[in-house]
């Protein structure tokens, strides 16, 4: 199993977990209740790094990096799409007994949360940061999925995007496409990454298995409670996606965050933390 190196954010709460064809990278900090985060495509739990440390002040916090990302391995053919994402993590909850109070996805990851609530025996509280709940217009939605589908099948592809793509300058210049404010800390661990094949590999068969409109379909009917923050300069999910979901569900609010982009839980980790805390609060997870 791998483990990420000691320089990693947080090294010294990693778990390795091996369950089913799954061997997870997982970080676990702080007590109480247990809250899940998880990450977004192309990312790994690093991305929580800021966060983590304040929410585990009054919960167990469980990072784990998705399937094929970052520091999780998957031996043999897997599927990556959104249903086994959402079953793969739900065997690994089971597996070390952590039942959730609430789920807190960035990105594609609160696309997953909404799907493992829909699913869940108790359903729970859902929050997402810039949920990717929309899918690209016209040729890009068919064309972006189909070029992650080759690339996924032939390991060449991703190889040769360590090579070509993953340059200090370029990965910087895809970071500030987010909208977000790129720092030297998280230039280093995304740029870690990005010259990861394995991870590289990972994150193109998400895409490549991806398949969201059923869900969209159905978010008349995920009836949990589910706040959507999402930052006002968002380059990579704009605000609509989220306050058009947000009318979608039966319990769902959405609330700006002014001046932040696609990583607002990286910039402005104490802001995002708060806003947690008080919808949490609401839903009697944490005293008034």
């Amino acid at each position: 199993m791998a483990l990420p190196p000691d320089d990693w954010p947080h090294a010294d709460r990693s778990r390795a977990i091996s369950v089913g064809p799954i061997d997870w990278h997982v970080q676990v900090m702080g007590s109480g209740p247990v809250v899940l985060l998880l990450h977004g495509a192309g990312g790994g739990n690093q991305s929580w790094r800021g966060l983590m440390p304040l929410l585990a002040a009054d919960f167990t916090v469980v990072a784990p990096d998705l399937p094929g990302q970052g520091y999780t391995r998957v031996r043999g053919r897997h599927d990556y799409g959104l249903d086994q994402m959402a079953t793969d993590l739900n065997a690994l909850l089971d597996d070390q007994t952590w039942s959730p109070a609430a789920v807190i996805g960035h990105s594609a990851g609160a696309v997953i949360a909404l799907r493992m609530a829909e699913v869940a025996e108790h359903p729970y509280p859902v929050i997402g940061i810039n949920a990717a709940l929309g899918e690209f217009p016209g040729l890009a939605g068919w064309l972006f999925p189909a070029m992650a589908k080759v690339m996924a099948i032939n390991p060449f592809f991703s190889w040769a995007f360590t090579r070509i793509s993953a340059s200090e300058a370029q990965i910087n210049q895809l970071l500030k496409t987010t909208g977000s404010r790129v720092d030297p800390e998280m230039l280093k661990q995304y740029l870690r990454l990005a010259q990861d094949q394995r991870h590289v590999a990972g994150t193109l068969s998400m895409m490549a298995d991806w398949k969201l409109r059923p869900l969209l379909s159905r978010l008349p009917m995920i009836d949990v409670p589910a706040l959507l923050l999402a930052g006002s300069q968002d380059g990579t999910v704009p605000p609509a996606t989220s306050r058009d979901a947000a009318r979608a569900l039966p319990n769902g609010e959405v609330r700006l965050l002014s001046g932040l982009g696609h990583l607002a839980h990286e910039e402005a980790p104490s802001s995002v933390a708060d806003e947690i805390r008080a919808f949490l609060r609401d839903q009697g997870l944490l005293p008034k």
